[in-house]
């Protein structure tokens, strides 16, 4: 979880330099909501996936895919609850969510498969 918060600060830190620095860059106003629900997403990954590391591995497949579902379903009413409520720069919105979609999906990827590769 550590090296998630790493992820996270990255990003906020990105975030808050673009807005000090007045960068032109393709950033939506609700980038905070954003990064703050990955936050919660990213935390509720790793106790899904410990938990299902406990009792050596029995039901670890079950909890992965627990919380994958889980993700995806979270992200999709994430995303019609700000699309429906009439959002302005739906492109840059979805944009930017996608984005951080993929960083977060592949870094706890890439954690997940670090961690497996020591029990194997």
């Amino acid at each position: 979880m550590l090296k998630t918060a790493f992820l996270i600060l990255f990003f906020a830190i990105v975030f808050f330099l673009a807005d000090q620095l007045k960068l032109n860059l393709p950033l939506h106003e609700h980038r905070w909501y954003m990064l703050a629900f990955f936050s919660a997403l990213s935390f509720l990954f790793h106790s899904l996936v410990d938990q299902g590391k406990r009792n050596d591995n029995e039901k670890f497949i079950q909890f992965y895919l627990a919380s994958v579902v889980i993700r995806l379903l979270a992200c999709i009413v994430f995303v019609l609850v700000f699309l429906l409520n009439g959002l302005e720069n739906k492109g840059t919105f979805l944009l930017d969510f996608f984005a951080l979609y993929l960083c977060f999906t592949a870094f706890e990827i890439y954690l997940l498969s670090a961690n497996l590769r020591r029990f194997s």
